[in-house]
């Protein structure tokens, strides 16, 4: 339960309209969003991540376990937590209704989507709602159409939305002029038996403007919180990146588009990503052979590393597949513990918490940091 000594260290946001987006029948619940429009046109947006760290002590043996598992395993009929339920599915997780601590990235933006300022500070929230992609989808459609509420909360959370979404198609667009590609793959979703738990049903999963506006918030958030500590802690800020894929792993690639009568240009992420939306006009009848490339094209690329910012020039922190000059994960810190790592390093660089010991020596400590690799 939240107290009143929780609100009195926090910044008390519950009165803002935040909801959460989110698949159906989700209950760990990380992240959840606000906007709101000011008086001179221009939007607050926040990103409110579950507190975790408020739970998890550092040092712990429920921090040595979550360390230990790195992140939550999403299997087809169920999840391997990396936390207990308790903490996963309830006092962590952003549900509707609810007051919850969380840490919060506050943006402000014009109405082109680019920043004019932002702060972060361990809040106090109460999501307005907990809804679905499709939920939220519907609610941003009938707004557009004109639809209003007569029930003001009701009609706050549709301006809330469609807000996110106009700011979110924007920031998408930019990232995709500056080289951003776009490789996921479509996932294939599964109906169960429920005595048997046999698959009687798997469809291709839907994906909505609701799913691409989440997405850009959260790589929002990552990018600010990536820029703060590398700025705080220049040696030990633990960031990740992607490298650029050598040559020769686009051979086999160059190869097969050929084949197909596509010259791909891969000199950079944009120039690639170019080639591929070119392709897939060109195969605007076969749709398959365009996906084909596109998941030849993700074999293609490196791995992504966590690292710590002072084993490698400014320079090499770039994320390829982003095109990102900076990036961390912090929006996920029920399911991944790098993200819990770096909301401590978020904490000490605000002034609520010192500095981890084991956090501060970044060579020492860059082995450690790979262990977290699953994630993407």
């Amino acid at each position: 339960k939240v107290t009143e000594e929780n609100v009195h260290s926090r910044l008390d946001l519950r009165s803002k309209c935040i909801v959460s987006v989110d698949p159906p029948g989700c209950t760990d619940i990380d992240d959840a969003l606000h906007c709101e429009e000011k008086p001179d046109g221009t939007f607050e947006v926040g990103v409110h991540i579950a507190d975790v760290t408020a739970f998890l002590r550092h040092g712990s043996e429920l921090d040595k376990e979550a360390s230990d598992r790195g992140t939550t395993v999403y299997l087809v009929d169920r999840r391997i937590e990396m936390l207990p339920s308790l903490l996963s599915s309830k006092l962590c997780s952003l549900m509707g209704e609810v007051e919850r601590l969380a840490f919060s990235a506050i943006f402000h933006m014009d109405q082109e989507g680019n920043e004019l300022d932002v702060y972060f500070r361990r809040s106090v929230i109460r999501s307005a709602r907990a809804m679905t992609y499709e939920e939220a989808q519907n609610r941003i459609d009938a707004h557009r159409k004109g639809k209003r509420y007569d029930n003001p909360d009701e009609e706050n959370i549709a301006k809330s939305l469609f807000g996110l979404a106009s700011i979110a198609e924007k920031l998408r667009l930019r990232r995709t002029e500056a080289g951003a590609l776009s490789l996921a793959s479509p996932e294939i979703k599964f109906k169960f038996q429920e005595e048997t738990h046999e698959v009687v049903d798997a469809q291709t999963y839907e994906i909505r403007e609701t799913n691409r506006m989440v997405e850009e918030f959260m790589l929002l958030a990552n990018i600010a919180v990536a820029k703060k500590l590398v700025h705080q802690f220049p040696q030990c800020a633990m960031l990740r990146r992607h490298p650029k894929p050598l040559p020769e792993q686009f051979e086999s690639l160059l190869k097969t588009a050929k084949s197909f009568g596509v010259e791909l240009d891969v000199s950079s992420s944009k120039a690639l990503n170019n080639s591929l939306n070119n392709a897939e006009r060109l195969f605007r009848q076969d749709p398959y052979a365009a996906n084909l490339l596109r998941i030849l094209t993700t074999r293609c690329m490196t791995q992504a590393v966590y690292f710590s910012s002072g084993e490698v020039s400014a320079p090499e922190y770039v994320h390829y597949g982003l095109a990102a000059p900076i990036y961390t994960h912090f929006t996920s810190p029920i399911r991944r513990y790098a993200d819990v790592i770096v909301h401590r390093l978020l904490a000490a660089s605000l002034g609520y918490a010192s500095l981890p010991e084991d956090l501060q020596n970044s060579k020492k400590n860059a082995g450690g940091r790979r262990k977290y690799q699953p994630s993407t």
